[in-house]
């Protein structure tokens, strides 16, 4: 897709902003909230009863998969009959660009919008088994973060990945495994293991629309929606891939990296590989050092690692946002051009002068680092004693703070 560089940045006041962000948002809440205010999957303002027949109604949902099945179609007819040059072609933007980056603002305005339009189960349903085996408990949703750590490296580290015959191989290993996973479990297999159905919904966690525990479709603050993330095992692992890829994804573009990888004994592939894969397993260290240390100042603590799990997806978010948003906004609007039938079609210029987009991506950062430390804390006064609620969430403090100059330090570099 090519890349943009849009950050004069001052190291000082980026670093010295963020910090100063985080330390008065943790004392603040230390001193002003000291009980649990997010209700999850309980709270919301119920919509109209008029608005929730016409989103449940059978006809929208066949509507919207058909949309979704006949965009697939326009997709493959792309790839099959497009040329190969992939300024020409409107496929690679399209799934790099229309749907990796453009299911985030699709998913904060209206929800897991994947799971309506996903063309997969559209075939599935013309053929559902009979007797679908149950999907095992422990297996959860770590399928769909293997099957995001493969998009990422597909899109960020193989070879010719916007070439047709790449993504033709991409597009039917992909349906195999889903529509083969699908057949011997059930559409339920989706829901775990579709890595966008997946990314989809944890980013629909904080949309302002979603529904209660009773069917009701409703409007509700974010947190309680990102309260109501189901700790299910993988969790954390999809967080991770998020962080990982996007912060390798940023760090793909330092002049000393591109040296490294021209000049490696291993070849670029193999080195770009062990780093996007580095980048994924230091997320994860650093957040399981995190609950290691939890569990060691509160030796009572029995709640599993994905508790505090879900403050990791604002800052997640936020990473998606500061990284991807001047592709969106560029390459987006191109593909569609492209799409439509013209070719060559130039890439627009942002709406944004350098400082405007160096301040929208520093303040998407610490936006999701503040978010996640308010998520953590209402989950840290609900689980621990009232005298260690605040010290006993020194770790994740010391995590977002970490992630939090990382993600600065990747984008002014």
């Amino acid at each position: 897709m090519g890349s943009r560089h849009d950050l004069p940045l001052s190291p000082f006041y980026a670093y010295a902003g963020a910090f100063t962000a985080l330390l008065v948002s943790f004392l603040a809440l230390g001193l002003l909230w000291s009980s649990s205010r997010f209700r999850g999957d309980l709270s919301g303002r119920p919509l109209p009863t008029a608005l929730q027949r016409a989103a449940d109604a059978p006809a929208t949902r066949a509507a919207l998969r058909l949309l979704g099945a006949a965009t697939a179609l326009v997709f493959l007819l792309h790839l099959l009959l497009g040329p190969d040059d992939p300024d020409r072609n409107p496929a690679p933007g399209a799934l790099y660009v229309l749907l990796w980056v453009g299911l985030v603002p699709a998913s904060l305005l209206l929800g897991p919008v994947w799971r309506l339009l996903n063309p997969l189960r559209a075939l599935h349903a013309l053929r559902p088994p009979r007797n679908p085996r149950p999907l095992p408990t422990a297996l959860g949703i770590r399928p769909a973060a293997a099957g995001l750590l493969l998009f990422t490296w597909l899109e960020l580290v193989a070879p010719d990945n916007a070439s047709t015959t790449t993504l033709l191989i991409a597009l039917a290993a992909h349906t195999a495994v889903q529509l083969l996973g699908a057949a011997r479990h059930g559409d339920r297999w989706f829901a775990h293991a579709d890595p966008f159905e997946v990314y989809s919904s944890l980013l629909a966690r904080l949309s302002p629309l979603g529904r209660r525990a009773d069917g009701r479709l409703v409007l509700r603050s974010p947190f309680h929606g990102l309260d109501s993330t189901p700790q299910t095992p993988g969790l954390v692992a999809t967080v991770c891939v998020l962080l990982g890829s996007t912060a390798y994804d940023g760090l793909s573009d330092n002049p000393r990296w591109i040296t490294t990888l021209q000049t490696s004994s291993l070849g670029p592939v193999p080195t770009a590989t062990l780093g996007l894969l580095a980048a994924v397993a230091l997320a994860a260290a650093c957040y399981g050092l995190c609950a290691g240390a939890l569990r060691l100042m509160n030796p009572g603590l029995t709640t599993p690692l994905t508790s505090f799990a879900h403050s990791l997806l604002p800052i997640a978010l936020g990473y998606l946002v500061a990284h991807y948003f001047s592709l969106l906004v560029t390459e987006g609007p191109r593909t569609v051009i492209l799409a439509g039938g013209t070719d060559n079609a130039p890439s627009p210029a942002p709406p944004l002068g350098p400082g405007g987009l160096a301040t929208l991506q520093v303040a998407a950062i610490v936006t999701g680092h503040v978010l996640g430390v308010v998520a953590a804390h209402d989950r840290s006064v609900r689980l621990f004693p009232p005298a260690r609620a605040v010290a006993g969430q020194l770790p994740l403090f010391a995590l977002m703070i970490a992630y939090t100059l990382g993600g600065i330090g990747l984008l002014i570099a």
